[in-house]
């Protein structure tokens, strides 16, 4: 039986510093089966030169220049141009596991369609892993092994973006790269959530993610904070609000105050509690904010919890257990 061809796709801009080490992984892929749509996004570097050097030796490798501008139009083009029953991503700084594209492949095989397979992430850097993707990474991973990416999706991103693989019609069901809402990858997972594809999960280091100051997710404007909040209340309004609930936001810090402002804006009702006395009781955006004891009296809460402190995080999840309350139906943390 012949392996079902899986294309990759690669956007790429100003890399030529990783191209040959992330290409080169993937030559060297146990599974043989694959395309490669890489597409240029502008590059000012010798990128461009370099990709087309490979493309001229070997005719997997397809080399497009962007129509567009920016990486969900290379995504666009590129998933224009593929033929693959399969499709994954790659970002053109990172490097593949060996076997990365048959773990992916295998466990698609396995489990059909309505399934995205997914492997470990691993960050390498020159000048050492800050903290903070130190602990993205472990918590990803911890989700991973289990597959139960889903129940933490609006806390951060949880399906790495360079680590997926899915059959061709899923992907279109989800009408994928087609809105330009950013961060891309994070709002492709909220699509993979909605049409309910189901995360399978790995023990497998596939994806070697490298880390450095110029990486487009440090310092690009579309992966502000910012973003990441107004993604999360535009797919939770969509995806689990429960109209029939009186919707209540924990927390008076900066994101409770954006997530406050964005549904204010949408005439959305709902109630605001925290717990620092110097703000319970005052008047923010003409909202009251009450105690967190008021829980109690709302009757039938779904709460958006915003208080980032990770020990608060499991006070809140047990009191909020004893109320035997559900993760997604009755509360969802924000951070």
């Amino acid at each position: 039986m012949q392996q079902p061809l899986v294309s990759v796709l690669i956007p790429f801009k100003n890399t030529e510093n990783y191209l040959t080490d992330c290409l080169e992984s993937i030559i060297i892929q146990t599974y043989k089966n694959w395309e490669v749509i890489i597409v240029d996004d502008g590059s000012t570097d010798s990128s461009y030169s370099l990709v087309e050097l490979y493309a001229l030796k070997e005719n997997r490798i397809k080399l497009y220049k962007n129509t567009g501008n920016g990486i969900i139009d290379a995504l666009q083009l590129a998933f224009k141009h593929s033929q693959g029953d399969y499709i994954t991503r790659m970002d053109s700084d990172d490097i593949m596991h060996p076997n990365k594209l048959n773990i992916l492949a295998t466990n698609l095989m396995t489990y059909g369609k309505h399934h995205i397979a997914i492997g470990l992430v691993k960050y390498f850097s020159d000048e050492g892993i800050q903290e903070g993707y130190g602990t993205y990474e472990t918590w990803l991973n911890g989700l991973t092994k289990t597959g139960n990416n889903y129940a933490e999706i609006y806390k951060e991103c949880v399906i790495p973006s360079p680590c997926w693989m899915v059959h061709r019609d899923d992907l279109i069901a989800c009408d994928a790269f087609n809105p330009t809402i950013y961060p891309e990858d994070y709002d492709l997972t909220f699509r993979f959530y909605k049409q309910k594809i189901k995360p399978i999960p790995c023990n497998h280091v596939l994806h070697y993610w490298r880390d450095y100051s110029m990486r487009t997710s440090r310092t690009h404007i579309h992966y502000a904070q910012n973003h990441f909040t107004s993604l999360k209340i535009h797919h939770f309004l969509d995806i689990d609000y429960n109209k029939n609930k009186t919707l209540t936001i924990w927390g008076a810090g900066n994101k409770g105050k954006i997530i406050a402002k964005m549904l204010l804006e949408k005439n959305i009702s709902f109630e605001w509690i925290c717990d620092n006395p110097k703000k319970i009781g005052r008047d923010i955006y003409g909202k009251k904010l009450k105690a967190f004891s008021v829980l109690k009296t709302i009757e039938n809460p779904q709460s958006i919890i915003t208080v980032a402190n990770k020990k608060a995080q499991l006070e809140i999840r047990t009191y909020l257990d004893n109320l035997s309350m559900k993760p997604l139906e009755d509360y969802v943390f924000f951070c």
